[in-house]
C-alpha cells in the first residue's frame, strides 16, 4: 500500500531525457551518415545538449519556485558519491598521463615476444585486456594497440578485421573491469558499491567470456597463414605502475591511495628510464586530467537533471513502466541491463549511459531486491556490451581510422563479425542474471 507522501508517477517529468536523446541521436545520425562528417557523433557538444535538457527540466513543474529548483539541483550535484566520482576521474586522468604510450606498448611487445607467431592475434587480445584493465580506458588502449595490430596483420598474414576486433574486445574487457575505468567509477558511485565487491561480481561474468573469446580467436587463427614477427625493443620496468595499481585494487586498498602509488611509481620509472623528460611528463599529467573535464561536466549536469526529474515524479513513472514490463527477479535485472544498453545506443558513450541510468537503476534495484554490487556490475557490463559493438562508437571509429591512417583497408562492418568478446559477454551476462536471480527474493 502506498504511503501518502510517496511521489506520484509523472511521465512528463521524463521529457528532459527524451529531449537529450532526440537531439543527440538525431544530430549524430545526421552528421555521421547524412553529412558524412568524420566522427560525426563526437563533433556534437554533448555538454551543450545536456544543458538544453537541464533547462527543459527547469521549466517543468511551475508549482516549484526556481530558487527551490536550484536547491534540488545543488543537493543532487553535492552528493558525496558524485564528488567522489569527480575526484577519482581527475586522479585517474593524471595516472594515465604519467604512464604514457610506452608502457602500454611494452606490454604488447613483451607478450608477442614470448608467444609463438601462430598465437599472435590471441596475444593482441590478451595484451589489450591487460592494458585496458591497467589504464582504465578502452579508447586509449585501442589508440595504442591498434597500430601494433596493423603491423602484426601486415607481417603475419592474419586478416586485419580479425586483429582489430580482437583488440577492441580486449579493450572492452578492461573498460568493464578496471578499478580506474570511468565506467567502473560511475557504476560504483551511483550504486554506492565498493569497487572490490563490484569487481568480484563482474569478474564472474567477464572471465568466462574472455576465456571463450580466446578459444574462438585461436580456432579462427588456425585457418590463416602466419609469417615471422619482428619485435621492437621495449622496457619491462614500464609495466610496474600498472602492476601496482592492479595489485592494490585487488587487495581492496582505497582507490585514491592505489592511484597515488601508481602515479609516484610512474614518475620515478618514467624519469629514471628516460622515457619522458620532466616537462613532458608534467604536460602529460595536465592533459590526462583535462581529458576528464567533459566527463566531469556531464556528470554534474546529469546529476542536477536527475535530481529535478526525481523531484517531479519521473523516476516513479519509469519504475511503474518497468514493473509492468519486467516481472520477477530475472526481469528486474534485465531491466537494469537493457535500460543502460538503450542509453548507450542513444549516446554512444558508456560512461554517460551509466551516469544517466545509474539513479534510475538504483531505484529499480531497491524495488527488485538487487544488491549494489549486482546493479553496478550489470550497469557496467551491459554498457560495455553495447558500446563494444555499435559502429558509431568512439572505440570503433578510432580503431578503423587509426588502421586507415596506417595503410590498412578496413571498415566498421568488416570488423563487427569479429567482435567475439562483446557477443560472448552478452551470453555470459544472461547466464549470470539467471544464476543471480535464484539467490535472492524480490522485496
Amino acid at each position: 500500500m502506498e504511503t501518502e507522501n510517496k511521489k506520484r508517477g509523472n511521465p512528463a517529468a521524463l521529457l528532459p531525457i527524451l529531449v537529450f536523446l532526440v537531439l543527440y541521436l538525431g544530430l549524430g545520425l545526421a552528421f555521421e551518415y547524412g553529412l558524412h562528417i568524420y566522427q560525426g557523433f563526437y563533433n556534437i557538444p554533448i555538454v551543450v545538449i545536456f544543458l538544453v535538457a537541464l533547462m527543459v527540466a527547469c521549466f517543468q513543474n511551475r508549482a516549484l519556485k526556481f530558487d527551490d529548483k536550484l536547491a534540488v539541483m545543488a543537493q543532487g550535484v553535492g552528493d558525496k558519491n558524485i564528488m567522489t566520482m569527480i575526484l577519482i576521474f581527475l586522479v585517474a586522468g593524471v595516472f594515465v598521463g604519467v604512464t604514457g604510450r610506452s608502457s602500454a606498448e611494452a606490454v604488447a611487445y613483451f607478450l608477442l615476444s614470448v608467444a609463438p607467431a601462430w598465437a599472435s592475434v590471441a596475444v593482441l587480445f590478451v595484451a589489450a585486456c591487460f592494458v585496458s584493465t591497467a589504464m582504465g580506458t578502452s579508447v586509449g588502449t585501442i589508440t595504442l594497440i591498434v597500430p601494433i595490430a596493423v603491423a602484426v596483420s601486415q607481417v603475419s598474414g592474419f586478416s586485419l578485421p580479425l586483429c582489430i576486433g580482437s583488440v577492441m574486445g580486449g579493450a572492452m574487457f578492461g573498460d568493464n573491469l578496471s578499478f580506474i575505468s570511468d565506467t567502473t567509477i560511475a557504476a560504483c558511485s551511483t550504486q554506492e558499491c565498493e569497487m572490490r565487491d563490484k569487481f568480484r561480481a563482474n569478474f564472474k561474468i567477464a572471465l568466462p567470456a574472455a576465456l571463450a573469446t580466446l578459444a574462438v580467436i585461436l580456432a579462427v587463427s588456425a585457418s590463416e597463414g602466419v609469417g615471422q614477427l619482428t619485435i621492437p625493443d621495449y622496457n619491462l620496468l614500464l609495466l610496474i605502475p600498472y602492476v601496482l595499481v592492479l595489485i592494490g585494487g585487488l587487495a581492496g586498498m582505497n582507490v585514491f591511495l592505489v592511484l597515488l602509488v601508481g602515479i609516484l611509481a610512474g614518475i620515478v620509472i618514467t624519469l629514471a628510464t628516460g622515457t619522458m623528460d620532466f616537462m613532458t611528463m608534467l604536460s602529460g599529467m595536465g592533459s590526462g586530467a583535462s581529458g576528464m573535464f567533459e566527463t566531469i561536466m556531464v556528470t554534474i549536469l546529469v546529476s542536477a537533471m536527475c535530481a529535478l526529474i526525481r523531484a517531479h515524479g519521473g523516476f516513479e513513472a519509469l519504475l511503474a513502466f518497468i514493473r509492468r514490463v519486467f516481472r520477477g527477479r530475472v526481469g528486474g535485472r534485465l531491466g537494469v541491463g537493457l535500460l543502460v544498453g538503450a542509453m548507450d545506443i542513444a549516446t554512444a558513450n558508456n560512461t554517460v549511459a551509466i551516469v544517466m541510468a545509474g539513479p534510475i537503476a538504483k531505484e529499480i534495484s531497491q524495488e527488485y531486491g538487487i544488491t549494489p554490487k549486482e546493479s553496478a556490475s550489470l550497469l557496467d557490463t551491459f554498457s560495455c556490451i553495447f558500446q563494444g559493438i555499435i559502429p558509431y562508437g568512439a572505440q570503433m571509429l578510432i580503431a578503423v581510422s587509426t588502421a586507415l591512417d596506417l595503410g590498412g583497408e578496413v571498415s566498421a562492418f568488416q570488423v563487427i563479425p569479429y567482435l567475439f568478446y562483446p557477443y560472448l559477454l552478452a551470453v555470459s551476462s544472461i547466464v549470470f542474471i539467471l544464476a543471480w536471480a535464484g539467490k535472492g527474493k524480490k522485496k
